[in-house]
């Protein structure tokens, strides 16, 4: 084939790439910021260019064919170096610019991080951040985020993990329930009580428990608690809200819980227990492994880390 020919196919099979991670052409198309329109005519541009077709399409997605991933394999490499060296120069700029991804569940952002962006922004007028909040964990490399703030206590081996802040769980009532229903002394009697679950898909409503403080020489003790009530939900603001409105008792992160604490709108309960594998024991910045690093990730990390925990050493 005339080399004059499949120079101006590279960007075609860069398309390519994105359509075979993506499985879709709307999606594929968004990520790229071009049309539907366009991207199909790109792709059967280069599968006119190869002779064989590159994507198998159904009803209900698409997926390639073995040419098409054979050729999105050989050349994702290279694709990704151009990434690399392009970020790099880039980044040879005095200040971070660009557009910055970022995702992160909805209760955590609000509460915990967007509070600190517009001093980042001020900071930083040539950047500009593009917040995604849900609660559905994403692919930062297939979705195109440049970084995920997440609530946990082991972050994934393949990723660079920056910690931000330390956090923890806690039980929290209205006085009025507590007076109502009687306040537990133990986490065996949260059995008797309405609880007001954090739902996560295929997770059995039990509570895990230990002691926050034992005796010299002595095991903490350990309890496991199933748990029932008249509301649950995968967001820990509403569960905060159902709590303060006397539903029951909820457990939360202590940043969904600090500020109606603050205001006397519900108490901790059984404060001499720690929860345990309810939520994550840390918050941290994550971004799958590259040798490259963008300053604009960097700087970004940096003002969290600062702002979000003073006793967080660097590093």
């Amino acid at each position: 084939m005339d080399t004059r020919r499949i120079d101006h196919l590279w960007s075609h099979v860069h398309w390519l790439t994105v359509l075979g991670d993506l499985g879709s052409y709307t999606a594929a198309a968004q990520r790229l910021g071009v049309s539907k329109a366009a991207m199909s005519q790109r792709i059967s541009e280069l599968e006119r260019a190869a002779g064989v077709p590159l994507v198998q399409r159904t009803t209900r997605s698409v997926r390639l064919t073995e040419a098409g991933q054979q050729l999105v394999d050989s050349t994702r490499s290279a694709f990704e170096q151009i990434e690399r060296g392009f970020s790099g120069v880039k980044d040879l700029a005095a200040q971070p610019r660009g557009l910055l991804r970022v995702t992160m569940p909805v209760a955590l952002g609000r509460q915990t991080v967007v509070p600190h962006l517009p001093a980042f922004l001020r900071a930083y007028p040539e950047v500009r951040l593009e917040l995604n909040l849900s609660d559905r964990l994403t692919s930062l490399a297939q979705e195109g985020f440049d970084l995920a703030i997440r609530h946990t206590e082991h972050p994934p081996e393949t990723h660079v993990a920056w910690r931000l802040a330390d956090t923890r769980a806690l039980l929290v009532a209205t006085r009025g329930y507590l007076a109502e229903r009687g306040t537990p002394q133990h986490p065996s009697e949260l059995a008797q009580h309405d609880c007001l679950h954090y739902v996560r898909p295929g997770d059995a409503p039990t509570w895990q428990f230990r002691e926050a403080q034992a005796a010299a020489g002595v095991q903490a003790s350990h309890v496991t608690v199933a748990v029932r009530g008249p509301f649950s939900a995968n967001n820990s603001e509403v569960l905060r809200e159902a709590a303060a409105a006397g539903l029951g008792i909820a457990l939360l992160p202590d940043f969904s819980a600090e500020a109606a604490l603050a205001a006397g709108d519900v108490v901790e309960v059984l404060p001499d227990w720690r929860s345990v594998g309810a939520f994550g024991g840390h918050l941290y910045a994550l971004r799958p492994y590259s040798p490259h690093v963008p300053r604009t990730v960097l700087a970004l990390v940096g003002h969290l880390r600062q702002t979000m925990d003073k006793k967080n050493p660097p590093g």
